[in-house]
């Protein structure tokens, strides 16, 4: 592996880490202290103002050929991706979103197949499956557990992920023409478009007086760690390899949330999801991790 892939292994790791923290932070100030469309607006404008800052250093027009696709990019995976995904997450529990995000790898898998004629590994097959063994194994035993999980929010989510991984497949072209600084500052401005009329009049009403420290450093996080840092990782990664890998480390979502909710729940005393905790969940999480190496693992080549 060269020196460049250990970066953008490395990258995928961080953001993916932060993603699966985010489930929990997150959730622990919606709807009460911030409604779900208010998070957004603040994560997209602090997130694009930071992105177009470091952009003035970078000199690099645009195809005009190429808005259409930095427009959709936008669309899918800035606007629609986090809206959907943070009232998905008010709806349903930590654990049940980080589960359902883990069908991103799948859908990538399938979209690249389809759009950019990526060929499908065995590796790749025999790590998604037993990821997705791991994903079904929390689903099915998170079920029998009580909890916070809800249909509608579940959907919210599935169709993040879609949203998602449909964007992970059609901004890879865009990775090796442009600096990916370039395209994610252009995306974000494009997404905070479509978000705006589903955010202002949330944002207008929030009582910001009502925050408490956690709050705002709940918010920062979400701005600063799960927007600005994660889609920074995240681009980077994807200008180095490709689409399936970088979604096959989303497996490593519900492993962070789960070992999150243990924190919650055994270290910092909160009871309500210490029945969230056993052996087969355990079990799952290791089978994530196993899946996301066989993915992103390369095939031996075969000597002369």
């Amino acid at each position: 592996m060269s020196k460049n892939n250990y970066k953008a292994h490395l990258a995928l790791l961080g953001a993916n880490v932060i993603y699966g923290a985010n489930h929990i932070i997150a959730k622990g100030v919606m709807p009460n202290k911030i409604g779900p469309s208010a998070f957004v607006f603040l994560r997209i404008l602090g997130a694009s103002l930071l992105f177009w800052i470091i952009k003035s250093f970078i000199k690099e027009k645009v195809d005009k050929k190429d808005f259409p696709l930095l427009i959709l990019c936008g669309l899918l995976g800035v606007a629609s991706n986090q809206l959907l995904f943070f009232h998905g997450l008010n709806l349903t529990s930590p654990i049940d979103a980080s589960i359902i995000i883990t069908a991103v790898p799948v859908m990538v898998l399938i979209f690249s197949a389809f759009l950019l004629k990526e060929k499908i590994t065995t590796n790749k097959l025999i790590g998604i499956t037993i990821g997705a063994i791991g994903a079904i194994l929390l689903i099915w035993y998170g079920k029998k557990a009580e909890g916070t999980s809800s249909v509608l929010g579940n959907i919210y989510v599935l169709l993040n992920a879609c949203s998602y991984a449909l964007y992970m497949v059609l901004v890879k072209p865009l990775m090796k023409k442009y600096n990916p600084i370039t395209i994610i500052s252009w995306a974000f401005l494009f997404g905070f478009i479509f978000m705006f009329p589903f955010g202002i009049q949330d944002i207008t009403t929030t009582n910001f007086e009502a925050f408490t420290l956690n709050t705002y450093l709940a918010v920062a996080f979400v701005v600063l760690g799960t927007t600005f840092l994660a889609y920074l990782f995240n681009i980077y990664a994807l200008s180095k390899v490709s689409p399936s890998i970088s979604g096959s480390y989303i497996y490593l979502q519900p492993v962070v949330s789960f070992i999150m909710v243990s924190l919650y729940a055994f270290v910092l005393g909160y009871n309500e999801y210490s029945q969230d905790i056993n052996l087969i969940k355990i079990i799952s999480c290791l089978m994530v991790v196993v899946g996301v190496y066989m993915i992103s693992k390369k095939p031996r080549k075969k000597l002369a």
